[in-house]
């Protein structure tokens, strides 16, 4: 009993169907405007009323989308391996909530 595969591989994709690799550039691009955009108006509010702890909000999610933007950036343009590139984005992340985590904990009301 002999079974044939066919291995045709078939480019008919209709225009209402989104691949996975565009789901994910967009996601990741609307991820990385929002966070810069946060990053930005945290930092305007930290320069016009001197809380510190909006500063480390800054910096936090600027780190968090800077390490989605150089993972993203080395896996798609350079030859970094997917897993380089993962770690690199994750220790940015990591680096981002620990400033956002010590910015909500070191910074008491008054300061």
């Amino acid at each position: 009993m002999s079974s044939s595969v066919n291995w045709e591989v078939t480019t008919d994709v209709s225009p209402t169907m989104l691949s996975s690799t565009t789901i994910i550039a967009v996601t990741n691009a609307v991820s990385l405007l929002l966070g810069a955009a946060i990053a930005w108006y945290a930092l305007k509010a930290y320069r016009r009323t001197g809380v510190n702890a909006l500063g480390g909000l800054s910096v936090g999610v600027g780190l968090v989308t800077l390490g989605m933007a150089v993972g993203g950036f080395l896996h798609q343009f350079t030859s970094t391996s997917l897993t380089s590139s993962v770690a690199i984005q994750s220790i940015c992340v990591a680096a981002g909530f620990t400033v956002l985590m010590l910015s909500l904990v070191l910074n008491r009301p008054g300061q």
